[in-house]
């Protein structure tokens, strides 16, 4: 045994108090300290107010993002957080809230709160504990109070500040900087957030107010749920099947409603909520969801003897094209995780699933033209489905391979095959193909070089993809196989490294092959595969050292921490083939060195919408999006 650990006693036992927890290991409460954490901050203070609205408290709630785009305020005229003093505590009951983790009315047993998707006692104190300044302001029982807060901590006692009329809660608040490298709020990430919202409670008064550009937003949506999905089908160009929108709403006991529409989508997209909160990831709820689709549909096949000879059809099948939202409310939710995006409690299958079940079946015989044009879409895509992986097979039959294990032959392999270490960077040409072989670790790094023009895949079936040269090369090293043929055992490396030019022609290739990877390998991104490189545009040169810039932004941060009387020499990087070897190893290579992007999928319906706009065939909402984003575009990225 190591002497080290001789002494060990309770003087070595370190106990973090109120909310040291929570800054100390942020992630633990936010899921990460990036923008999607950020933005999380928004996200638990609205949850809050929406509780007030979902137990018959309040119907309005605001949000102001403010000028200096780094502050949020969130108003409601719910009941206001109570202000008296604790029994046992002794302390203001807002005042404990806001600096004690585990505490709130929701905990308890009484009826203050019968549905609840945020909780005072973790939201709200986390929110506080990582924000340099907080500001509570209540309207209740006549008077208003304020106590404002620092980095979690009481910052002087409650004020009263007189009498007033009505209730509600005021919550203002700027992130902490030493918590967040980037604190500044996106404007459309909280208003698209909003928007959602409003349709799950559509009879709640929602408003976003963008200081920055003066803009004001009435968020409501009476037409609910129904609307959303249309909005959704609408949004993402997703022709369907048929006009009828299947909707079902229980009102009784564990409230929920369901809203299916099938498309001409190669994609299946479910959005769902539990008390009003988004479930990115999903749960048992989700799965009841599309188990009663399931059923439904194979039992209106079977009563109508519907039959396809020599095909077997398949769950994907009946769901591929199928845009579906669900929204259920329940008493005690189980969510994996702080941050809330995966809905656990087991009894939710079974009673969504029994639900959706009969309600589908029975729509499905009163609408029988619907009916029809649905299972036409599924026993199509069941054909479809036979006839990719037929050709598929047929391509990968003809491929030209190398001999070692089918891999392509322009592939620099690396030597580990320990999947936690080994590395496969996906460049741009020979050129610059020839730079990262040079500058690679052989050992645990992989590069293969992309010849000629890249396939746009947005839209084409995976045969015909597949069929593409470069494409098939990269699915065989890989090694998960594409589409319904995806296989995660499969995969070769840890990382797949997407590394272009930093110039417009490398976003645009990077665009083309997340895409790809969207549409027929999407497990990849899920699982936290895809990473993006991060080579310099620039080299900024000052005197004997040397800066790297990824692009104009970061080359002027650069410039504006040098002295005054510094002669930087600047010089732009044509492409990474021009770039000698030991520089991309010392920027983008190094494991110690350099930058990697992972690449996320936040919403599935928003992502297909965001490469259906970019990739697809019609050019409006390709210049929608141009128009929508060019105040944040740098010119130098500007291809003209």
């Amino acid at each position: 045994m190591s002497s080290a650990n001789s002494n060990y006693s309770a003087k070595d036992i370190t106990v973090l108090e109120g909310l040291e927890p929570v800054r100390k290991r942020p992630s633990m409460y936010i899921g990460g300290v990036d923008p999607k954490g950020l933005h999380h901050l928004v996200w638990e203070i609205v949850d809050n107010s929406v509780d007030e609205y979902l137990n018959g408290f309040a119907d309005s709630i605001t949000v102001t993002l403010h000028k200096t785009g780094d502050a949020v305020t969130v108003v409601d005229n719910g009941r206001g957080i109570p202000v008296d003093l604790h029994p046992k505590h002794k302390k203001p009951a807002l005042e404990l809230i806001l600096t004690t983790l585990h505490s709130g009315a929701k905990f308890g047993e009484g009826d203050n709160y019968i549905h609840s998707g945020g909780l005072h006692g973790v939201g709200a104190s986390v929110v506080n504990a990582l924000s340099k300044k907080l500001v509570v302001n209540i309207k209740r029982d006549g008077r208003e109070y304020r106590q404002t807060f620092k980095k979690g901590k009481a910052f002087g006692e409650l004020e009263k500040l007189g009498s007033i009329r009505g209730t509600g809660t005021t919550i203002y608040f700027e992130p902490d900087p030493e918590i967040f490298r980037n604190t500044q709020f996106e404007p459309d990430w909280i208003k698209s957030h909003l928007d959602d919202m409003s349709y799950i409670h559509s009879g709640m008064k929602i408003v976003f107010i963008n200081q920055i550009s003066g803009e004001t937003f009435d968020l409501t949506h009476p037409g609910g749920i129904p609307e959303f999905l249309s909005k959704l089908v609408t949004d993402g160009q997703k022709p369907p099947v048929t006009e009828s929108i299947f909707t079902v709403n229980r009102k009784e006991g564990e409230k929920m409603e369901v809203a299916l529409q099938w498309t001409e989508s190669t994609d299946e997209s479910f959005r769902s909520y539990v008390n009003g909160i988004r479930t990115a990831s999903g749960g048992t709820h989700e799965n009841g969801l599309k188990n009663g689709v399931g059923k439904a549909i194979r039992n209106f096949m079977e009563t109508h003897d519907i039959k396809v000879k020599g095909i077997a059809i398949t769950a994907e099948d009946i769901r591929e094209g199928l845009v579906g939202i669900l929204s259920v409310f329940v008493r005690e939710p189980m969510f994996q995780g702080q941050t809330k995006e995966k809905l656990n409690n087991p009894e939710l299958t079974a009673l969504v699933d029994g639900f959706v079940r009969p309600a589908l079946e029975a729509w499905l015989n009163f609408n029988k033209t619907a009916a029809d044009q649905i299972v036409g879409r599924i026993v199509l895509s069941a054909r479809a489905r036979l006839a990719s992986r037929e050709a598929a097979s047929e391509v990968k039959r003809k491929s030209a391979t190398s001999r070692r294990l089918n891999l392509p032959g322009k592939l620099s392999d690396c030597k580990s095959t320990n999947l936690d270490d080994s590395e496969l960077f996906i460049v741009e040409g020979d050129s610059a193909g020839g730079s990262a072989k040079q500058g690679r670790n052989s050992k645990v790094q992989a590069i293969l070089p992309l010849r000629g023009k890249i396939l746009n895949s947005e839209g084409l079936p995976l045969a015909r993809v597949m069929a593409n040269t470069e494409l098939n090369d990269l699915v065989t090293a890989i090694g998960t196989g594409a589409g319904e043929k995806f296989d995660i055992s499969g995969l070769r490396y840890g990382k797949i490294i997407l590394l272009m030019d930093a110039d417009a022609d490398g976003h645009h290739i990077s665009t083309l092959l997340l895409g790809f990877f969207f549409r027929h390998m999407p497990e990849l991104i899920r699982k936290g595969h895809v990473f993006l490189a991060q080579p310099p545009l620039f080299r900024v040169d000052v005197g004997k050292e040397t800066f790297w810039a990824r692009d104009d932004s970061h080359k002027e941060e650069i410039l504006s921490g040098l002295r005054a009387n510094a002669k930087p020499e600047i010089s732009r990087f044509k492409g990474l083939g021009e770039m000698d070897p030991s520089v991309l190893a010392l920027t983008t290579l190094d494991i110690k060195t350099r930058i990697l992007l992972k690449v996320e999928i936040d919403s599935n319906l928003e992502t297909d919408k965001t490469f259906v706009d970019l990739l697809g065939k019609d050019a409006a909402p390709r210049f929608k999006f141009i128009m929508e984003h060019a105040a944040r575009a740098v010119v130098d990225d500007l291809d003209i």
